[in-house]
Parts: C-alpha cells; sequence; structure tokens
C-alpha cells in the first residue's frame, strides 16, 4: 500500500499529477485547487489513498492527513466512490465541510457533480455524529502529544487498515511502551477487539 509520495511533477492533467519518485512515475488523483498550485518540474508531497479495484489501481493524493481522514469518511458512505469524494473536497476546506456537515446543512454536498439530495442527505446523516466524535477527540488529543510514530502508522497501514483506525488505536495504547514491536502488536489487539 502506497501512503505518501514526494517527488518532482512531471506531468499535469484535469484532474491529476504524474509524479516521479526516483526511476518510477505515480499517476496521483487531486483536488483542483491543490493541482493548480503545483508547477511542471516542482517538488511535491502527497499523503495518499491507494484505492484497489478488480480490475485497475488508483491514487488519490491530499496535502494533509485532515484531507486524508476526510476522504475516508466520505468513501465509507454508500454511493460516494473515490472521485466524488475528491469532488467533495475541491469544492471545499475540510473544516468548511465539517461545519456544514455538522450543522446538518446538505446545500454545500449537492454542489458536487454525482452527488444528489438524497446522497448529500445520507452523507450528513451517517458522518455527523462521527465528525462531532472527532473533533472532540482531536482537540483533547492536540492537547496532549499525540501517541504514535509515523513508522508504525506505516506498518499498520501496510496490513491494510486505514490512516485513521492505524492512528486511533496507537492513540489508545499505554503511552508507557514504546517498543515499536509492542506497540505495533497492542494497536492490532485494539483493532481486533472492535
Amino acid at each position: 500500500m502506497i501512503a505518501f509520495l514526494s517527488g518532482e511533477i512531471i506531468h499535469k492533467s484535469k484532474n491529476y499529477v504524474f509524479i516521479r519518485t526516483g526511476d518510477i512515475g505515480y499517476k496521483v488523483y487531486i483536488k483542483s485547487s491543490l493541482l493548480a498550485e503545483l508547477a511542471m518540474g516542482g517538488r511535491a508531497e502527497f499523503f495518499t489513498y491507494h484505492h484497489v479495484k478488480e480490475d485497475s489501481e488508483e491514487l488519490f493524493g491530499f496535502s494533509g492527513t485532515d484531507e486524508l481522514e476526510m476522504f475516508e469518511l466520505l468513501i465509507s458512505i454508500s454511493g460516494v466512490g473515490p472521485k466524488t469524494a475528491l469532488g467533495v473536497l475541491s469544492m471545499s476546506d475540510v473544516d468548511s465541510l465539517k461545519d456544514s456537515i455538522s450543522r446538518g446543512d446538505a446545500g454545500l454536498l449537492t454542489k458536487v457533480s454525482g452527488i444528489g439530495n438524497k446522497t448529500a442527505e445520507r452523507i450528513v446523516l451517517e458522518l455527523r455524529g462521527k465528525i462531532s466524535h472527532l473533533e472532540k477527540e482531536n482537540s483533547g488529543k492536540n492537547a496532549a502529544a499525540q501517541n504514535y510514530r509515523s513508522d508504525e502508522i506505516d506498518a499498520l497501514m501496510a496490513l491494510g487498515y486505514s490512516l485513521v483506525q492505524a492512528r486511533d488505536a496507537l492513540n489508545s495504547i499505554d503511552p508507557g511502551i514504546t517498543g515499536s514491536g509492542e506497540r505495533i502488536r497492542q494497536a492490532l489487539r485494539a483493532i481486533g477487539g472492535k
């Protein structure tokens, strides 16, 4: 699983870029505002979501983990695919989107191609509680230090868990446990216990 890419932009198109990392180029779908910021030949870094289907694989890139987390929440909703979720993130920043969903306002979502009233209402209904829960969690976590390291996140994501699952599991572990191997075992137990 590819969780992060860093490299040179070698091609730009309407909704994706080619990024060269070493001798390999990756096609990464990104939101339109991020696409506008990138220059040909310039360096870029993306947190990525690796979408695997029966007949293809696609990478979706984000400038921060907050966008990646929102993307993962959006695609967890029935009827919302990765390109539609990317369209939602192109329409609004994460904070405005969270605010809109928390207020129960589906209007912002209906502006996105592929999202009708029913789907927008389903998104609001299903994500409203999750977002308010995440906001409470994040405010508490911001006060305390994060209880995970990037190599631990990478290991759990390589096993097929999402960034959100990996982060939540690692944050639930006793901070006194310092060895990465033991922390990953504890995180797997925490995920398995849910």
